[in-house]
């Protein structure tokens, strides 16, 4: 989930948010009339102000996921996309839609959800005055070109593929096929928003309002964010708590310590350093589920040295430089798997997964390493230095254990360097400023379970999370050959196909896919994974 693509909004927006009061209860309190208690879990500060079309990453993404409902909602269990907010959605060409919102259905400050609260956010979302991180996935709707201009000022401020039939019917006109376009619509970008969000955007921002089971009561800015049950919610999957003290840690291992004294109930990433303990700590409040994530290792294209001719067999050689199974086993305890594609498992080989694709280039091969690294003129700079975000995911550990295998492949024992930056919000923040001079830490975790979002996001030109500006042509056009195809098993061929393109490339270096974990207190019961890895908190019971 989740990269950047244009400029972050006005720092006033950023102001808004951080001058909320503290929310005035954690783990153990009580939700204030809202009808049971109210459970503590671990986080971290989103990188932007909440708004649905501007984040995409995952801290930012399980706020969104709590407080908003789509036209779709992804299973908990499956991740199949099921209607949720639409009550119809009809095509003949997989390339006009027509869609219709279910009656009922109100924001938590009392307005009705209607067609027009749908296509007033995705014509904000896709504007280019708003600069929002995921404008690109509104490319496909007829008039992206002239609202998001890739180059130039916009000639237009709407969508002309967006129209109003009546209160509760749009249409959706997109500027070619794209037959699995409904499927997009549980992201949260594709989240219907509030008048409050255009008539005082200041305002919202310090409090956002939304549609789901949950809504935002306070956040203050590295400390936490407390989501309390909203008891008029109208969906059928309501809160089964009272609410929800997201709590801010900037290392994993601190929130683990706070999960065994008692100080929280929920951890939803084990650090790696306590795998080995966590069992025998937790017994069966431990969770550890197949998800749809990647860990990958990405370049900066922008930079000249890592994009002149030779560089993909520099980068095929560190790849094979890797030891991705002795590094999955010491350091993760098994909880990850080398990855030999660029997707997930997760997806099955019917949704486009192919175990192997990327060969011996993704096997740990030192010879060949050292032999392609030296064809391709050498690391550039002479060094690489792999960045990544300090404070979450037990990253150090795994960046360290990567240079250690690529130094011992190439005899070089400074090839390879960790280089960390404290937050994650900053580690986002440098790499939407195109400040990375070295491979830097693209973890991926899906928006909606589809081939095409491993891959479009991440490798098709100027995509919102192709934070390395990795640029094919032949892969974009496999890319919308794919999206045009009605026939799944067609589609996914094509994507496989561009797939290639990616390994031939190494556009970017697949290391292992990930499992969900979590640990919880003992006063909780009902937590789960869904197949994004995010707790699901509206079915989280608290005694």
């Amino acid at each position: 989930m989740r990269g950047t693509a244009h400029t972050r909004r006005a720092a006033g927006a950023v102001a808004a948010v951080v001058a909320l009061a503290a929310a005035g209860c954690g783990g153990g309190g009580s939700a204030g009339g809202t009808g049971g208690a109210v459970l503590s879990s671990s986080w971290g500060d989103p990188q932007n102000p909440l708004e649905p079309a501007n984040t995409n990453e995952v801290q930012g993404g399980k706020v969104l996921d709590m407080i908003f409902r789509g036209l779709k909602k992804y299973d908990p269990r499956t991740g199949r996309a099921t209607d949720m907010l639409a009550e119809s959605i009809d095509t003949s060409d997989s390339r006009n839609f027509t869609i219709r919102v279910k009656d009922g259905w109100t924001f938590s400050d009392g307005e009705k959800v209607t067609a027009r609260s749908f296509v007033d956010a995705w014509n904000y979302g896709a504007s280019l005055r708003n600069s929002q991180k995921n404008a690109f996935f509104f490319a496909y709707i007829d008039g992206y070109d002239k609202v998001h201009p890739a180059h130039g000022k916009q000639s237009a401020d709407t969508l002309p593929g967006l129209k109003v039939v009546d209160e509760r019917t749009f249409t959706v006109r997109l500027n070619q096929k794209f037959s699995a376009f409904p499927d997009t619509f549980g992201y949260p970008a594709f989240a219907p928003l509030p008048r409050a969000f255009f008539t005082d955007h200041a305002a919202w921002l310090a409090k956002p309002v939304g549609n789901g089971p949950y809504a935002v009561e306070s956040y203050t800015k590295g400390s936490q964010m407390f989501l309390r049950k909203w008891d008029g919610y109208p969906g059928d999957d309501k809160a089964l708590n009272g609410g929800v003290t997201l709590k801010v840690y900037t290392d994993n291992n601190t929130a683990y310590t706070d999960l065994m004294a008692g100080n929280l109930d929920l951890v939803d990433d084990v650090p790696a350093a306590q795998l080995k303990n966590v069992a025998g700590d937790l017994g069966d409040r431990y969770l550890n589920t197949p998800a749809g994530i990647i860990q990958t290792l990405s370049f900066p294209y922008y930079d000249k040295a890592w994009n002149r001719p030779g560089t993909e067999k520099v980068r095929t050689g560190l790849s094979m430089a890797i030891d991705r199974r002795q590094i999955t086993e010491t350091i993760f305890n098994r909880t990850r798997t080398p990855a030999t594609d660029w997707t997930s498992p997760v997806l099955g080989p019917a949704g486009g997964y192919k175990a192997g694709l990327c060969g011996r280039a993704c096997e740990y091969h030192p010879d060949e390493a050292r032999k392609l690294v030296k064809e391709g003129g050498g690391i550039p700079g002479g060094q690489v230095r792999i960045t990544y975000n300090a404070d979450t995911g037990s990253h150090r550990q795994w960046v360290d254990a990567v240079c250690n295998s690529i130094n011992n492949a190439l005899g070089n024992g400074r090839a390879c360097v960790g280089n960390p930056v404290g937050t994650f919000a900053d580690f986002r923040n440098r790499i939407g400023r195109h400040e990375m001079t070295g491979p830097f830490r693209a973890g991926w975790q899906m928006d909606y379970p589809l081939i095409q979002d491993f891959l479009q996001p991440m490798y098709y030109t100027d995509a919102p999370s192709n934070d390395g500006k990795w640029s094919d042509g032949d892969f974009d056009k496999l890319v919308d050959r794919a999206n045009a195809e009605t026939d799944q098993a067609r589609s996914v061929q094509l994507f496989q196909r561009a797939e290639e393109v990616v390994r031939d490339h190494m556009a970017a270096i697949p290391l292992w896919y990930q499992n969900g974990s979590a640990g919880y207190a003992e006063r909780l019961s009902g937590v789960a994974l869904n197949p994004f890895s995010v707790p699901v908190y509206n079915e989280i019971k608290v005694r």
